[in-house]
């Protein structure tokens, strides 16, 4: 039995009752088994976590990221999606190797986990889904990954990222039979069925995805309505809307969760809401490709559960969730007033709302007895978070990735006085530098 105690925080627990707690977070075998005032520890088996003058409070969540697509960085800017897409990503994703895809992953894991983000939903390529699981597994973060599935007769996909349907969905099989919730991922490795979006797909596929997760027991993790030339194509091939076409294919539901959602009807944001999924909003990518702002209050009234992601390198460009919890909380104010998604709401759509996009809000996202230690101390002396009025306030307003401290997945120390202790971070940078190079001599 190990012990591991973050000793000496102000606490934000993101419990029901948003509670503000001051003093210890004990782990014991991953597990919380304290939380506030001073904890004593049982065995000569423990480990104590200075974490005086920080906020201690759940590991960020992002439920949408694209980890295969970091080496891309700065190689896509200032263009819309579709285009975006076809000459840029598309190509780089169909040139990657194992190699390359794993190195890709790492330095998404490593900027992740050392910004605070300890669980994403993660959606790779066609290809080389293992080497993503195994980048991730070594990094030490949680994530749920997911191979994208591209069957569509659209010449504009390149060759490399066509795949026949019976192809995709065996291979997402295999995927599920290797890492979801399996021995070999220790609990941290789930895997969610990964259609790209409905363009992308054939109907064929999309059907047999929603058979196949409700029998698995899986997530669904696609893309829609995030750009007005992407709705304009949903509608002219299918006649219908996007999430009207989801739904009849038999792919909403609790288990589902939807990058992005800036451009719904009515009808659409009812259909979300009954069925129970979950939309994530992504407002650094969304305002770099032109495409819009998601309509988050709005959701929010109609009882759409919504959590929040940095999307992909190349759309970002970096993948730090305080800034997207930041622009959540900034973007809506204008339009809706300043009460507008205020300070506990956007944390707690951070953490709590994105782990329960992952499935998982019974084992992380709050810091209660019996969840796993996923949390981070976040440092609250620096000049531009001093003096600090409102822990709130501290994290959804000024805080940064850089603000990070201390970082524990299963209450194990994965970041300890900002030094990632799971990988190497030189070699990272290396590894990543030279299959950037190779990708675009």
């Amino acid at each position: 039995m190990s012990e591991t105690i973050f000793r000496g925080g102000t606490i934000l627990t993101i419990d029901p009752a948003h509670r503000v707690l001051a003093g210890d977070v004990a782990c014991v075998d991953g597990a919380i088994v304290h939380v506030g005032g001073a904890y004593t520890p049982t065995t000569s088996d423990y480990q104590i976590v200075d974490c005086a003058g920080c906020i201690v409070m759940p590991g960020l969540v992002q439920a949408h990221v694209h980890t295969c697509q970091t080496l891309a960085r700065g190689r896509a800017d200032d263009m819309e999606l579709l285009d975006w897409l076809r000459t840029v990503i598309w190509p780089y994703e169909a040139a990657l190797d194992a190699e390359a895809a794993a190195a890709s992953a790492e330095l998404a894991c490593a900027e992740l986990l050392l910004g605070g983000t300890t669980a994403i939903l993660d959606m790779g390529t066609v290809h080389h889904t293992d080497a993503i699981f195994d980048a991730a597994d070594r990094s030490g973060i949680r994530a749920t990954i997911g191979k994208a599935m591209m069957d569509a007769d659209d010449p504009q996909i390149p060759k490399g990222l066509r795949e026949s349907t019976a192809a995709s969905l065996d291979e997402s099989a295999k995927l599920v039979a290797r890492w979801h919730d399996t021995p070999r991922s220790q609990g941290r490795l789930r895997y969610a069925y990964a259609p790209r979006f409905v363009l992308s797909c054939t109907d064929e596929l999309l059907r047999e995805v929603g058979v196949q997760a409700r029998a698995k027991g899986v997530r669904i993790h696609t893309h829609a309505s995030e750009n007005h030339g992407e709705v304009a194509l949903v509608r002219e091939r299918f006649g219908k809307d996007n999430i009207v076409v989801l739904d009849e294919l038999g792919l909403l539901g609790e288990h589902t969760c939807i990058a992005h959602c800036i451009h719904l009807t009515e009808v659409e944001k009812r259909l979300l809401a009954e069925r129970g999924a979950h939309v994530c909003h992504c407002p650094s990518s969304n305002l770099k490709l032109a495409s819009g702002i998601c309509p988050v209050p709005e959701l929010i009234a109609a009882g759409v559960a919504m959590a929040i992601g940095a999307d992909g390198a190349p759309c970002n460009n970096n993948l730090d969730g305080f800034l997207e919890l930041r622009l959540a909380a900034l973007l809506h104010k204008h339009r809706v007033g300043p009460r507008a998604l205020p300070a506990p709401e956007v944390v707690r759509l951070a953490t709590l709302g994105g782990a329960a996009a992952l499935g998982l809000a019974d084992r992380i996202g709050s810091l209660e007895l019996g969840k796993r230690g996923d949390l981070i101390a976040v440092d609250i002396t620096a000049l531009h978070s001093i003096p600090t009025g409102s822990p709130w306030s501290a994290i959804a307003y000024a805080a940064k990735a850089c603000d990070v401290r201390h970082v524990a997945v299963d209450g194990k120390v994965v970041v300890r006085d900002r030094r990632l202790l799971t990988l190497d971070v030189e070699q990272v940078r290396s590894h990543a530098g030279k299959a950037a190079n190779r990708l675009f001599p």
